[in-house]
């Protein structure tokens, strides 16, 4: 929605590390390993990652991270990298959300084989189970999307990324949105923030 509605693009650490497993670079193989235990890839490539992404021109206009910072070196790291850039953010947003409706959400997921495309199982079912409504490819459960992964990435999370709630709010970025309404509710939040900044 944000992506059509301000034509900047959204940048997706894990999309890009997803990228790099699949095409079985030496970074996606060291991202795989992390990803699979669901741990954080390290810093310095994420960083990189990200760093290289914010050059190219279709981020000058704007663009929307997704899945970065997740710690408070990379949100350092990410401040230094904008600044190099003569570029700053203008808000972060935190869609708070309970844990048990993030569970259900995340492992409900899937992903076709073939063209990428997402469905949830309960809120936005494929026509025909396990088939992809585009191409007909197959549809599959990411690792990442399992539950005994997901509840290891949310006590990662606790430990290392809930301090960026504290980070971006002495900073005056921090915007909480309550993720548990409506998805139309939630994109009119989101927009009536943006629209303020």
């Amino acid at each position: 929605m944000l992506i059509e509605r301000f034509g900047i693009p959204q940048i997706s650490t894990g999309d890009m590390l997803r990228a790099a497993v699949a095409a079985k670079t030496e970074l996606g193989l060291k991202a795989k390993a992390c990803m699979d235990a669901g741990a954080l890839v390290p810093d310095e490539v994420v960083i990189g990652i990200v760093g290289e992404r914010l050059q190219q021109a279709d981020c000058d206009k704007g663009f929307i991270l997704d899945g970065f910072p997740r710690t408070v070196p990379q949100a350092d790291a990410l401040k230094a990298t904008l600044a190099g850039l003569d570029k700053a953010l203008s808000a972060v947003i935190s869609l708070e959300v309970d844990v048990e409706a993030l569970i259900e959400r995340l492992t409900g997921r899937r992903t076709c084989r073939d063209c990428g495309r997402g469905f949830h199982l309960k809120f936005d079912p494929p026509a025909k189970a396990d088939v992809c409504d585009s191409c007909g490819g197959e549809l599959f459960q990411r690792d990442d999307d399992r539950e005994e992964t997901i509840r290891k990435r949310l006590q990662v999370y606790q430990e290392q990324t809930a301090p960026l709630v504290e980070y971006y709010q002495r900073e005056g970025l921090l915007v909480a949105i309550d993720g548990m309404q409506e998805m139309a509710a939630v994109q009119e939040d989101i927009l009536a923030t943006l629209r303020e900044l």
